[in-house]
């Protein structure tokens, strides 16, 4: 294997699907918090309430899984698997509980300081996402999110807290998780728009504010701590086309450049690309991007890129009218029938992993992180206790590697954060069934259970892992 040896193994989480105490210690409410249970078995999705109804609905990230409370036994079994590096998001409404306000709830700022003294007391590095999923409701409520460029300003001012308070605590920084959500029609509401009906325009204009409050934060982070290493995040959804007729070829090219590629290279290379005038002209999108706006842009690049890689899919031409279509992170695609899929529906290509990083590090030439990667699963418990979660084993050991592989390729590898290192809510149907965990948390669908931690057995075969620095990867 030729992972570096100052390679930095670790796991991820995110504060809206595990801390829970959503209203304590001065909490404002997230978009995330007004979020009800849904269910793949039962065939239900999510409900966003703009009212949270507790008395007739279950909203899991109330709770979740109480790591506010737990996070000293977490971190120690986070320790005990030998984690180099814990990726966490700090809840905005924690910080700034409507998210306009002027001066920081010290409760919030108190408990990360706690949080992250307890990982360096266990020698573990934390990488913070600065938002997740987690903008405050009252934003979003107020003044329609990022679609309002004082929006740009409550961030930065946020940033900047987190960048001074804890300088000294945490050096890797992350802007936004999965910024490309920003592209999709279903990822609107991530930036603060559902009061009403909005517009392409509104919705690019939404992520243009954002793009600029990532780089107004960059700015301000290295100015505050040169030593800083602050990062972007995307979701990468790795695309084939279905056929090698030229349109299916054509419309890979065209999907990936809008899903993909547009903001890693407004975050990396700090200018639009080409690409995305022809759209924003053939679909009348007009965008207001001042001077001052491009000059922050190209100023506020990011020092590394970070991305999550769960699957990949297959795009056709006709991709709408096909019956063939399967699932996954962010949107889905046409099936591959070289592929096997989770329980999920989500297609497992772990050779996509490499090609993937290969095609980022080809374009972008900075330091790279896969910051989540994992296999939602049911697990079983058995009769004394154990999960023989070997299936999850063998989807991690493949994506290992064909990083290792990527590594000798010549990409500049960082670090390795699988998702949901500890069972949590799943983000996208608000699920704890979805499992993607080493560590197994007793709690249902419904909110029901003890919340006790115990290992899988994947828990020590990452131990394992880490410990040979990725040399044994094999499962006995």
């Amino acid at each position: 294997m030729s992972f570096p040896k100052n390679f930095l193994w670790g796991g991820a989480t995110a504060a809206n699907q595990c801390e829970g105490a959503w209203n304590t210690d001065s909490k404002g409410d997230s978009i995330s918090d007004h979020n009800r249970a849904g269910s793949r078995t039962a065939g239900t999705r999510r409900s966003f309430d703009l009212e949270i109804d507790q008395d007739n609905y279950y909203y899991p990230s109330h709770t979740a899984i109480d790591h506010y409370h737990r996070y000293k036994e977490d971190i120690a079994l986070f320790a005990e698997m030998g984690f180099k590096v814990y990726r966490l998001s700090i809840a905005w409404t924690r910080i700034f509980p409507n998210g306009d306000e002027a001066t920081p709830n010290e409760a919030g700022l108190q408990f990360y300081d706690d949080l992250f003294d307890e990982l360096h007391r266990h020698g573990i590095e934390p990488l913070v996402t600065i938002s997740h999923f987690e903008l405050p409701f009252q934003l979003g409520k107020k003044y329609d999110g990022f679609l309002d460029k004082r929006t740009i300003d409550f961030y930065e001012r946020y940033a900047t807290t987190l960048f001074e308070r804890y300088k000294d605590k945490v050096k890797y920084w992350l802007t936004f998780n999965e910024i490309n959500f920003g592209t999709l029609e279903h990822g609107k509401r991530i930036n603060g728009l559902f009061n009403r009906e909005y517009t392409e325009t509104e919705q690019y204009q939404a992520l243009h504010n954002v793009f600029v409050a990532s780089a107004k934060a960059v700015i301000a982070g290295h100015a505050i701590n040169p030593d800083f290493k602050i990062g972007c995040m995307l979701a990468y959804i790795t695309m084939y086309p279905k056929t090698c007729r030229p349109a299916d070829v054509l419309k890979t090219q065209q999907m990936n450049d809008r899903l993909n590629y547009f903001c890693g290279d407004v975050q990396v290379k700090g200018a639009y690309p080409y690409y995305m005038k022809r759209y924003f002209e053939n679909n009348g999108i007009q965008i207001d991007i001042t001077d001052e706006d491009k000059a922050l842009l190209k100023a506020g690049t990011v020092d590394y890129y970070t991305f999550s890689y769960y699957m990949s899919t297959c795009i056709a031409d006709n991709l709408e009218d096909r019956d063939d279509k399967t699932g996954g992170n962010l949107f889905g695609g046409v099936s591959n029938e070289y592929l096997e899929t989770s329980d999920w529906g989500w297609q497992v290509d772990p050779v996509g992993l490499r090609y993937t990083l290969n095609q980022i590090y080809s374009r972008y030439e900075v330091p790279l992180m896969v910051v989540e990667n994992g296999l939602g699963a049911f697990d079983q418990v058995e009769p004394d206790g154990s999960i023989n979660d070997d299936y999850r084993i063998d989807y991690f050991k493949q994506h290992i590697v064909e990083m290792d592989h990527a590594i000798e390729d010549g990409v500049e590898l960082i670090g390795y954060t699988p998702w949901g290192c500890i069972d949590l809510i799943s983000a996208g149907t608000g699920e704890m069934s979805k499992r993607y965990g080493f560590i197994y948390v007793d709690r249902d669908d419904d909110g029901n259970g003890t919340l006790d931690r115990s290992r899988k057995k994947s828990f020590y075969w990452y131990k394992k892992v880490i410990a040979t620095n990725g040399e044994n990867l094999s499962n006995q």
